[in-house]
């Protein structure tokens, strides 16, 4: 497996009246991507950011934008995201009774497809889909709301996954979302992911946005 990780910021937690300024924060820190967490008051609690938001973060920056949609019938709003400057688009499992042909679609706009599973939702379908997504989303909080805590069973989900993209030959990137700090990151790391979604532990961290990037960093490098 490969070593390299990825660091994905997700603007739900920036201070959105200095967006410019997270955003550059974050580039400078060597970020990866920056992660848009799109939902929509009916598949998850909250309501947060739409399109209007994806096109103001392509205008501040170069890094790939990570979009994922926590939406129902999110296939009738793939094209509107990529138009927008999504790079990558998400979309979850739960919502999906097509799957196969939202993940499609989401290749055809040119962005490359994630497929995201809560929690609770077992892994079976990945056997079935491999050649259509280019990552996995494992939710390692049941999503809605920043700053949850890790829930620890979900390493052996990160584990899990793992093992069944090696036995299918696939290199798909595993990435989790939620709870993700100095000291989970590590655990998630070992256990196989590869790009971490990080909000609070970033933008909340109090020697800044900087300081933050820098200890997910160090807390993989120090696990290794």
């Amino acid at each position: 497996m490969n070593n390299k990780f990825e660091i994905s910021p997700s603007i739900l937690s920036a201070n959105l009246g200095q967006l410019q300024a997270e955003i550059e924060a974050c580039e400078r820190s060597g970020a990866d991507r920056i992660h848009i967490d799109v939902m929509d008051g009916s598949f998850v609690p909250n309501i947060t950011f739409g399109q209007v938001m994806v096109k103001n973060c392509r205008a501040l920056t170069d890094l790939p934008l990570d979009v994922h949609l926590m939406i129902v019938s999110p296939e009738r709003h793939i094209e509107s995201f990529a138009k927008a400057g999504a790079d990558i688009i998400t979309v979850h499992y739960e919502t999906c009774p097509l799957i196969q042909r939202t993940l499609t679609q989401i290749r055809e706009t040119g962005a490359k497809s994630g497929i995201c599973f809560n929690p609770g939702t077992p892994l079976d379908s990945l056997r079935y889909l491999s050649a259509d997504f280019d990552q996995v989303l494992l939710m390692t909080v049941n999503p809605g709301f920043g700053g949850q805590k890790y829930i620890p069973s979900m390493t052996l989900k990160i584990s899990d996954t793992a093992q069944i993209l090696k036995e299918l030959g696939s290199d798909a990137l595993i990435q989790v979302d939620g709870g993700i700090d100095a000291t989970t990151i590590g655990e998630a790391y070992a256990a196989g992911a590869r790009n971490f979604i990080a909000g609070s532990s970033v933008f909340g961290h109090p020697e800044g946005t900087e300081a933050g990037i820098r200890a997910l960093r160090a807390g993989v490098e120090n696990r290794n």
